[in-house]
């Protein structure tokens, strides 16, 4: 199970096979467009075995789950909203700043919150309670006035606990393609929404990828996985306890090891297999250690671009000097400084998002914050000194260009009797 890898193997393997989920999310995604509620009854009976009632959850539902949940978890469940939205308020932008680059010319950004969102959250038989705060607490710091939740069915209690405390009610019992499909389109009982948010099975991701011209997504996402930056001053134990904990979530879960040391890997893998004789989800674990393993380099340099060509969702640093490691690191989801960092702090209470791009996509996207529920406006505002300053470029380019209405709309403003 614990064995070396090939960096560029492994990556291969962590690409999710949407084009095999194509065929089967299209026709879900035909049958919501033409039949709408009908068709979102129809497929829950298929796939999640459920004759529902109604779609929607109703306000006594979300009083009555709080009956069935222990009060120390709601309480864990309020401090770690309380963390998550503490974290996202201070990526807050100016809603609008103006700045005087040249005199008479006045140049800003003015930010605006999309008016509606989705947020899918994965559940059915489990419950991912961090999920509905992680999907919807962003987006209340960003300002978003609606946010629509849908969720498979049974929802789990945990679920609603969460989503009223975060303070969302609107939410559905409907999941997989089918929910992204009928936040996209709109149906009878769901109004459409501008952007969708949260991770899913490939299904679910393909029916997001599928549909990014009826609203935007955050990012592509697959199974999740975590990279390990080690050298010989990493603790094993801490080290395979991290891998285990990565290999729980789902059995095409991933895990890569990249250290200096060459004698590391077999003391974590000793750890691995000790670890894992209590182990709750060994069943999950042992088919996820399957795609999890080590690559050992020459240095930290070689470690670290070996990390950033791997992309990690998750990278934990357990390096001797790990700040430095962290400022040279280029491409990760979410970043953990330090031996006592457990990914788990992110997961749940840290404050930090756990919505990230997984399968090497961080190169290119960054985790679930409140930018992704917001759109940006340049402005500009060019007073008479202004115009004269940058009047006569303007003119210049646009008859280059053979635009000479756009040099006319300069020209006509800089005459003496404008």
């Amino acid at each position: 199970m614990w064995k070396a890898l090939d960096i560029e193997e492994w990556k291969n393997q962590r690409r999710s096979d949407l084009a095999g989920a194509k065929d089967a999310v299209a026709g879900i995604v035909d049958a919501v467009r033409k039949d709408g509620d009908e068709a979102l009854y129809a497929l829950t009976k298929k796939f999640d075995h459920i004759d529902l009632e109604d779609l929607a959850v109703a306000p006594e539902e979300f009083e009555g789950a709080y009956e069935e949940v222990d009060d120390a978890l709601v309480e864990s469940l309020a401090e770690a909203e309380a963390h998550i939205r503490r974290f996202h308020e201070l990526q807050r932008n100016h809603s609008l700043w103006l700045d005087e680059v040249e005199p008479g010319v006045i140049l800003g950004v003015k930010t605006t919150p999309l008016d509606r969102i989705g947020a899918y959250v994965p559940g059915g038989r489990a419950a991912y309670p961090s999920t509905a705060l992680m999907t919807t607490v962003p987006a209340q710091v960003a300002g978003v006035a609606e946010i629509c939740v849908c969720s498979p069915p049974p929802i789990h209690p945990l679920t609603l606990v969460a989503l009223d405390i975060a303070g969302v009610d609107e939410c559905y019992r409907v999941g997989g393609a089918q929910a992204i499909a009928a936040m996209a389109l709109g149906t009878e009982t769901i109004d459409p929404v501008q952007k969708i948010v949260g991770p899913g099975n490939v299904f679910v991701t393909a029916a997001k990828m599928m549909l990014r011209e009826e609203a935007e997504i955050d990012f592509p996402a697959g199974p999740s996985e975590i990279g390990i930056l080690a050298d010989a001053t990493a603790k094993p134990a801490f080290v395979a306890a991290d891998v285990l904990a990565q290999a729980e979530h789902d059995p095409h879960a991933g895990c890569i090891l990249v250290t200096t040391d060459p004698s590391l890997p077999a003391k974590v893998g000793a750890e691995i297999k000790r670890q894992m004789a209590t182990a709750e989800r060994r069943a999950i674990i042992e088919k996820a250690l399957d795609h999890s393993g080590y690559v050992v380099v020459r240095d930290l340099d070689e470690a670290i671009a070996a990390m950033d060509d791997i992309a990690p969702e998750h990278l934990s640093i357990q390096v001797a000097d790990p700040m430095a490691a962290l400022t040279a690191v280029r491409n990760a989801g979410s970043i953990f400084v330090g031996p006592y960092t457990a990914v788990a702090f992110g997961d749940y209470a840290s404050g930090t998002n756990h919505v990230l791009p997984t399968a090497g996509y961080a190169k290119v996207y960054s985790g679930l914050d409140i930018h992704h529920f917001c759109k940006t406006s340049s402005v500009q505002m060019i007073s008479r000194e202004g115009l004269e300053w940058l009047g006569g470029i303007v003119e210049n380019l646009a008859s280059a260009e053979g635009l000479h209405a756009h040099a006319n709309s300069v020209r006509i403003r800089r005459r003496k009797d404008a």
